[in-house]
């Protein structure tokens, strides 16, 4: 199964990840999130990142795992290119998801820059579950 694959956009940039199921589609989202911005196949796992978040729905929790990474990579220049929910279920009416992400911080010598990430968006975004196998889509702005 391919982890991810682009989605036409007018403007900016969007992707659909795949997974057995959607724990392996989030970590798959998080993955086409960084390859708009770098070639993650040359991010080395220097530097391991605990994230727990929580949501009301599914589409807010995908934008929210999204944008934590948007805040790491702007805030603190990393990028990441391993990815590992650890646990992604509905709880007490809202959803919750803690995993790790490994990465390292950009370097330009190293890390050719792609495209810049502004913000993620709710538009086209769309979670599917299928048997055995989920999606989830979505389009950043650039």
């Amino acid at each position: 199964m391919k982890k991810f694959e682009w989605v036409e956009h007018p403007s900016d940039i969007g992707f659909r990840a795949y997974g057995r199921d959607l724990a392996e589609a989030f970590e798959n989202a998080a993955l086409a999130f960084f390859e708009v911005m770098v070639d993650t196949s040359k991010v080395r796992l220097r530097e391991e990142v605990k994230v727990e978040i929580e949501a009301e729905d599914e589409k807010a929790l995908l934008y929210d795992w999204l944008e934590r990474f948007l805040y790491l990579h702007d805030a603190k220049g990393l990028v990441m290119s391993k990815f590992k929910v650890e646990k992604l279920e509905r709880s007490d009416g809202s959803f919750e998801i803690k995993a790790k992400a490994w990465g390292e911080r950009f370097d330009p010598k190293k890390h050719e820059a792609r495209t810049a990430v502004k913000a993620v968006t709710y538009h086209m975004m769309e979670i599917k579950r299928e048997k055995g196998k989920c999606s989830a889509q979505a389009v950043v702005d650039i």
